[in-house]
């Protein structure tokens, strides 16, 4: 029973450590894609271009 409690110990280990590592590269992507330049310029356009139709004079 002793060998089955150590193997148990070192696999929850081993789970613990793959589940650091995974949430630090999910949250390293999201950090990357929030920081993106390319979108950070499509945003800005989109707000630009959403303030341009609001203010346009309706042609209706």
């Amino acid at each position: 029973m002793f060998e089955y409690e150590i193997a148990t110990a070192v696999r929850s280990a081993d789970l613990i450590r793959e589940a650091a590592e995974y949430r630090a590269a999910r949250s390293a992507g999201k950090a990357h894609r929030a920081s993106s330049p390319d979108q950070e310029h499509v945003r800005r356009v989109r707000t630009f271009r959403s303030r341009l139709a609001r203010s346009a004079p309706r042609t209706a």
